[in-house]
């Protein structure tokens, strides 16, 4: 990261908000080298206007099949949308991968587990339609970004969302929340209104659902590579469940995850930074990727 955007980052702080984040880095995204790569937009993986997807894959392929890496979007449960993540796409299929970017259904209409049940059918519809974009159906890693690390967290966390069929590679998690009971009841030391319009609106407010959406509480998956990542000026409540979620799968459940601070990053701008210069946190996440013989 060059130091007139670390500076403008530090000088917004952690009350930048997303609509911040796309103005500041919409100058980096236009610049984005998109050449070599082809794009189909708007497929439908399920019944309701929300489960739509884009592709991004390589004109040329590197390989005979490519890794196919998959991105759930954020937006606290209720907003965000695919088309914000061009520039992942782009980057993502410039690095050699096929890349599915679905929409998901949003609270309030749609309410906790749906999100996880569309990650669930995304990947069932990547996982069938994968060599038609020369990818490999068998090298699968997930990705998601707050709302969206929270949907994959609890299929690849918890055997009872996953399908007979369930494979990946690897995943990475982006700020997500892990804990809806924390959240609830530390709401006045996060700094989280009440009511809370992300939340309630996707978990609701009972004690016992909240407790039963609570990943951390929960986890049955068998250890597989993972990287949490948070910001450095990312929301607390954010850093909190980091460690949290971290400190349970090494303690608890036998996994040895990579944990990645992204310095200088709030909790909006680490997703609009991928296919910029700035590489702070998409290096690490290609990094991880190539460590773990995904990409070769």
């Amino acid at each position: 990261m060059d130091r007139a955007l670390a500076e403008q980052l530090r000088a917004l702080g952690a009350c930048a908000t997303a609509a911040d984040m796309q103005t500041l880095y919409a100058p980096r995204i236009a610049r984005q080298e998109r050449s070599g790569v082809c794009r189909e937009q708007d497929i439908s993986y399920g019944p309701h206007a929300r489960q739509r997807l884009d592709m991004y894959w390589p004109a040329q392929p590197r390989a005979a099949s490519c890794p196919v890496l998959m991105l759930m979007h954020g937006g606290g449960f209720i907003r965000g949308d695919k088309a914000q993540r061009e520039c992942f796409g782009y980057w993502g299929a410039r690095a050699g991968c096929v890349v599915v970017v679905p929409n998901y259904r949003l609270a309030p209409e749609s309410r906790w587990p749906s999100g996880a049940e569309d990650v669930v059918c995304a990947w069932s519809w990547a996982r069938a339609h994968a060599t038609r974009y020369s990818g490999d159906p068998e090298r699968i890693a997930l990705l998601g970004e707050s709302a969206g690390a929270a949907h994959l967290a609890t299929v690849c966390l918890r055997r009872a969302y996953q399908p007979a069929d369930w494979h990946i590679r690897c995943a990475v998690l982006i700020s997500g929340p892990y804990n809806p009971r924390l959240e609830r009841r530390a709401r006045a030391q996060f700094g989280i209104g009440t009511p809370d319009p992300r939340n309630d609106a996707y978990f609701g407010c009972e004690p016992a659902l909240l407790a039963e959406a609570s990943v951390v509480d929960h986890v049955t998956a068998a250890p597989f590579p993972l990287l949490i990542s948070y910001a450095e000026r990312d929301l607390i409540q954010m850093q909190v469940q980091a460690a949290e979620l971290f400190a349970r799968l090494v303690t608890r459940h036998g996994f040895a995850p990579m944990l990645h601070r992204v310095p200088d990053h709030n909790h909006y701008s680490q997703a609009w930074s991928f296919g910029t210069d700035d590489e702070s946190l998409s290096g690490e996440v290609l990094a991880f990727l190539r460590a773990h013989a995904w990409l070769g």
